[in-house]
């Protein structure tokens, strides 16, 4: 029998992946266990529901295995929204052995806008072997023949490490905007495990204590997926409008905040200028709630001139910012 249109799934400890061969695409569609943190941001996303939270295995407060996804290759349809979303780059596909993303070709879903720039006539070239190190997805290298620091963009996770080590010679826009709040007083006492899944290490020990250096964080999410006070939610459901047509979805809202040890919230995304229902569904179940409303609703936001001085903080336009820089 042919195994054509038909996904075969392969699955190990460095990485698991989707093959499907058509008749004239084949797609690969494969995650990298050491960059994936386990945020959940994949599975909530996901609009088929084909991707799992695996949890991580703590010992005596510590992580001994990372949290990861798992794929049901059947309910996959290749779309790639895990790709965009994932913010650490631990997800990579290709179409024909080539880089491609379906979702973003049919104009359905839009680009992250991330930057890092580097600025060779304000840096301090005695500090590169100190910000090559302090760089947290090590994607930052020094071009001895160009005489410059070279960026892997395709892999950076912009947690502006290089920013700092730097002093501003380099200059970091992340795609999220929110916020990472650490109670320490909550924290189940010896327990460190969410300084051992930050990708960022904005989540550190310092003198065997657990700080929160929160300029460094990705809003990812990893840290409150690995703590041991669990985060809970209720299922509420939310329409929006697409196209003219009303559409029904439901959602997890967060219900115990106040008892979070580590609490992250995503307020704003920047991206590419895109509408769809797909993406509109996405920052419903990613975005909080505070923000959900000017994300979703931008336009009709920007028209009402009663709402731009209290939003105006959060109400950056893409546009604005500019396409990250193209890989050379």
């Amino acid at each position: 029998m042919s195994q054509r249109g038909v996904a075969q799934k392969y699955h190990n400890d460095k990485n698991m992946g989707i093959k499907r061969g058509m008749v004239t695409r084949n797609y690969v569609l494969e995650w990298d266990f050491d960059k994936c943190t386990g945020c959940q941001i994949c599975p909530t996303a996901c609009p088929k529901g084909a991707l799992t939270h695996v949890p991580a295995v703590l010992e005596d407060g510590r992580m001994v295995r990372r949290a990861a996804v798992d794929v049901d290759e059947k309910k996959c349809v290749n779309c790639g929204i895990c790709v965009v979303m994932c913010p650490t780059h631990a997800i990579k596909m290709t179409v024909n052995g080539k880089p491609e993303i379906p979702v973003q070709v049919y104009e359905a879903f839009p680009e992250l806008i991330a930057r890092t720039v580097f600025k060779k006539e304000a840096f301090d070239f005695s500090k590169k072997d100190f910000v090559i190190h302090n760089c947290s997805a090590n994607v930052i290298s020094y071009d001895e023949k160009r005489e410059t620091m070279r960026v892997d963009f395709a892999n950076c996770i912009h947690c502006r490490q290089c920013e700092i080590a730097s002093e501003g010679a380099f200059r970091v826009y992340q795609p999220w905007t929110g916020s990472v709040e650490l109670h320490r007083e909550r924290c189940v006492e010896g327990c460190l495990a969410c300084a051992d899944i930050c990708p960022t290490r904005a989540l550190h020990i310092q003198d065997s204590d657990l700080k929160l250096a929160d300029y460094y964080c990705i809003k990812c999410g990893a840290c409150m997926n690995i703590c041991p006070i669990k985060p809970e939610y209720s299922e509420e459901e939310f329409e929006f409008e697409s196209q003219g047509v009303t559409v029904k979805r439901s959602l997890e809202r967060l219900t115990n905040p106040e008892e979070l040890a580590i609490k992250v919230e995503r307020w704003r995304v920047n991206h590419t200028p895109v509408s769809s229902a797909v993406w509109i569904e996405v920052l419903r179940k990613l975005g909080d709630e505070k923000a959900a409303m000017v994300e979703v609703d931008r336009k009709r936001a920007l028209r009402r001139a009663d709402l731009l001085a209290a939003l105006k903080p959060i109400l950056l336009a893409p546009e604005k910012i500019g396409r990250p820089p193209k890989n050379k």
